[in-house]
């Protein structure tokens, strides 16, 4: 007997995405659906259900080759427009980190510090076409003789270049306020004194994550979109939870499950790895990123039908308990509430800010369902599960 009413494999869509023939709708749309013609007729009808987010992801940079020189050099330090990238590996190979910044930042000495220009930034630049300017050092060996390079460079000139990112898609994450009688300047942006505001950063119905409780169509080789192009899932995560609490809908209330994804950084854009500056903080890049969830049986597709209204997370305090490490909840509020433009806590009200664009985050679902059904866009079959 089988454990479900609807079956489906990826082998079978896969054939009627190549016919024309699938059905593929967003994680928004799916919802009205859901409820209209009930999750076991939802299941068989449809065949994709696309995701999108788009939001400041810390843990993201590239594996950059500079190309070698005459006479050959390994590299020991390379810096791009003045930020350094790690050196750390084989010849003129490095990774650029997103939160780096550029060597003559005052950072937070002037708090709260503006920090400019970083490894995000340079990321963007590169993908934008603009010309970079490498500068790289070595001690010099018998093989490899030169000490010291500099170039201009503009992506497409370098060799090889793979956006690798360590930790992204972030399965839920906090609404942050502030209890202390001071501003703090932190990563999940500027946080005013006396709970002045509620700031969060998950895109919700359309999360990625949030519509895979249990990742049980997301593995390794797992075909995304990210940064505007299509990139795979390589991991879990750093930091990556599944022991979590959740709700009755088995959605985590708290921040849970997280990604490692590589991709061509030459096939990405601009628009979708986005440099930014967080004041008092640092720097970091925005990703968009976007997961099609295959519709295998009901289960899945009743997983991919929650409203904002039955997604929720846990309201921390960044002001004294998040910085001491101090594990506290001042409530749990839903991705509806916080949507909204303001929240209850205590009896004040309190504007809720966005971290992450939902404007985006649709235009990615929207552009994954538009690539699958032209058939530019394939669903991939994990070789190893996380759940």
């Amino acid at each position: 007997m089988k454990e479900h009413k609807v079956n489906k494999t990826i082998e079978q869509i896969n054939k009627k995405i190549a016919k024309g023939q699938a059905v593929v709708v967003t994680a928004e749309e799916i919802v009205d659906i859901a409820r209209k013609e009930g999750i076991v007729e939802a299941a068989k009808k449809i065949d994709v259900v696309t995701t999108g987010t788009f939001a400041p992801m810390c843990s993201s940079g590239a594996f950059i080759n500079i190309g070698q020189s005459k006479p050959l050099v390994r590299t020991t330090k390379t810096w791009f427009n003045n930020v350094e990238a790690y050196s750390g590996l084989a010849a003129v190979d490095c990774y650029l980190g997103a939160t780096q910044t550029c060597e003559d930042d005052p950072l937070n000495k002037r708090h709260p510090g503006e920090f400019n220009y970083g490894g995000g930034h340079v990321i963007q630049d590169l993908v934008a076409g603009k010309q970079i300017h490498i500068r790289a050092q070595s001690y010099g060996t018998d093989c490899y003789p030169n000490r010291e390079i500099e170039k201009l460079v503009t992506l497409k000139e370098l060799p090889n270049a793979m956006l690798c990112n360590p930790r992204n898609a972030y399965q839920n994450y906090n609404c942050a306020i502030n209890k202390s009688d001071k501003i703090k300047y932190t990563y999940m942006g500027t946080l005013k004194p006396g709970m002045g505001n509620a700031n969060y950063s998950t895109s919700g119905v359309l999360s990625p994550l949030l519509n895979d409780p249990y990742l049980k169509t997301i593995g390794v080789g797992t075909r995304i979109f990210l940064g505007g192009a299509q990139g795979y899932v390589t991991w879990t995560g750093t930091q990556h939870k599944s022991q979590v609490e959740r709700g009755l809908n088995g959605v985590p209330v708290a921040p849970a499950g997280t990604l490692s994804v590589i991709g061509d950084l030459k096939e990405m854009s601009p628009e979708w790895l986005v440099g930014q500056s967080i004041r008092g903080y640092g720097c970091s890049l925005s990703v968009g990123f976007g997961i099609p969830i295959p519709i295998l049986n009901e289960e899945i597709l009743k997983f991919t039908s929650v409203s904002d209204s039955e997604l929720f997370t846990q309201i921390v305090d960044y002001g004294y308990d998040y910085p001491e490490g101090i594990s506290r909840s001042y409530g749990q509020v839903s991705y509806a509430e916080l949507k909204s433009g303001s929240i209850m806590i205590k009896g004040k009200k309190i504007p809720t800010v966005p971290l992450s664009s939902m404007v985006k985050a649709r235009k990615i679902a929207d552009i994954l369902k538009k690539s699958i059904l032209k058939a530019k866009f394939f669903l991939s079959q994990p070789q190893h599960m996380f759940y």
